[in-house]
């Protein structure tokens, strides 16, 4: 997990690259590692210490924590180890109480990535140590960790989520011979039939961007997240709005996140009343060339749960193969850890149901529901 400096120069000097493992380094023990909760004196710290670290990610750093506070209300318990006066760990963490799943921790909410960041494995074992003894004295389930790698000496991991990534060319004219044949001629189908527009905002361009996403998210039968959240992010992480017009109106549209020169697009929506052919590829094979063009070398895809095939088909049908992600989670004694998985069978009914209410009541509801299922 921690690159020593001599690769991390290497790669601060070069295109950024597909994330590689790397074992934590042998512990130092000549000095006590230290562990604290985050205050208003080591934010400065801690964000440092995100944006320095190789596995460090937006979703580990103190804008994700604020929009997840302003949007749901939850609480945070951020933790940081430090050692000679340096930090040398960090562990973002949140309390949820769920209406459907009780009180559990996740290191991050609404997030692909999360975990533990450490120099070494004592400071790594030191930072699930307290959030071990915060969750006990919180009497919690759970604390699940949203590693892109898992840790050793946790739980064995889930297995249960892959990630896709894949360089980016050098160019954006080169970007759609990049694409395997099959999607890219989707992708080309769609411009010349439907004579689609693309557009790309930064600051604007939320409203419909989620007007599109929520009507998404009924049609897979889950609840939306608030647009509340989404500008709280827009406002706070470097990102863009891609619309996706057929005759001057919204029809697809693309939030993306842009961090240490990759691109993540995150929240997505399509106008499930037009039938047009080809419209996700075009979008994504969109998404890409402005990628290059912003100077980013890594399309991070996200993640997507292996069971649901069809999202995990169409990602390698743009050439990217999966990466099983690391996730863990530690039980706590006398208690199980709650399954909020969409695949149970005990949600069908409800899923089914949402699917036929409408958007005047999903949309709402949705932000409600989304408190407590923190996906």
């Amino acid at each position: 997990m921690w690159i020593d400096m001599p690769i991390l120069q290497a790669i601060e000097r070069s295109r950024p690259s597909v994330r590689a493992a790397a074992p934590l380094p042998r512990s130092d023990t000549s000095v006590s590692p230290v562990c604290r909760l985050l205050d208003e004196r080591t934010e400065g710290e801690f964000q440092a210490y995100i944006d320095r670290h190789p596995n460090g990610t937006l979703f580990h750093g103190l804008a994700w924590k604020r929009a997840v506070e302003s949007a749901f209300g939850h609480i945070p318990h951020y933790l940081l180890v430090q050692r000679n006066g340096e930090v040398a760990g960090v562990l973002p963490l949140f309390e949820v109480r769920s209406l459907v799943a009780g009180r559990f921790f996740v290191s991050v909410p609404y997030a692909t990535y999360g975990g533990v960041l450490a120099d070494d494995e004592r400071v790594a074992q030191a930072l699930i140590g307290a959030a071990e003894e915060i969750a006990r004295n919180r009497s919690a389930r759970s604390i699940e960790l949203r590693n892109a790698y898992a840790l050793a000496g946790a739980q064995a991991a889930a297995r249960s989520h892959a990630t896709f990534e894949r360089t980016l060319p050098d160019s954006p004219d080169s970007v759609l011979g990049w694409i395997p044949r099959k999607a890219r001629a989707a992708a080309r189908r769609a411009a010349e039939r439907h004579g689609l527009e693309v557009e790309f905002r930064e600051g604007g361009g939320l409203d419909e961007l989620w007007g599109l996403y929520s009507r998404s998210m009924r049609r897979l039968g889950s609840p939306n997240y608030p647009l509340k959240f989404f500008r709280e992010l827009a406002q706070n992480i470097d990102s863009c709005v891609e619309l996706v017009r057929y005759r001057g109106r919204p029809v697809a549209g693309l939030l993306t996140f842009f961090d240490r020169g990759r691109a993540l697009p995150y929240f997505s929506g399509i106008d499930e009343r037009l039938d047009l052919y080809g419209l996700s590829n075009f979008l994504y094979w969109q998404s890409m060339v402005d990628a290059v063009r912003r100077g980013c070398g890594v399309y991070d895809f996200g993640r997507t749960r292996v069971d649901n095939t069809g999202p995990f088909d169409f990602k390698r049908s743009f050439g990217f193969e999966p990466r099983p992600l690391g996730y863990q989670t530690i039980v706590m004694p006398g208690h199980r850890a709650p399954n909020l998985s969409p695949a149970l069978r005990r949600w069908s009914v409800a899923r089914r149901v949402w699917k036929k209410l409408p958007l005047g009541l999903t949309r709402p509801l949705g932000a409600v529901l989304a408190k407590s299922i923190p996906g």
